[in-house]
């Protein structure tokens, strides 16, 4: 069985907790944050973001890259397709 990648997207966009649209629509609206900025940012407890932020690395929807003491979160290009989708779906 093999599924396009739109297919994919809205399968994953059904899987993913309702934080997630959140901490994406937050990273699309204000770019790259770190992870104390985008819990205030996408009304996100840090708990949870931890979370949602490995989902979404694992997806390969952000990337997570350390600088100094802080993890920068931002969207990857697959991210930007994964909000596209979304937008039009």
């Amino acid at each position: 069985m093999t599924k396009t990648l739109v297919e994919y997207f809205y399968g994953v966009r059904n899987r993913l907790p309702e934080e997630a649209e959140r901490v994406i629509r937050s990273l699309e609206d204000q770019g790259p944050m770190n992870k104390e900025e985008l819990s205030l940012t996408a009304k996100v407890k840090r708990a949870v973001l931890d979370h949602v932020v490995i989902q979404l690395y694992a997806l390969g929807l952000v990337d997570v890259a350390t600088e100094g003491k802080s993890k920068m979160c931002s969207l990857t290009k697959l991210g930007y397709d994964f909000l596209d989708l979304r937008n039009v779906g």
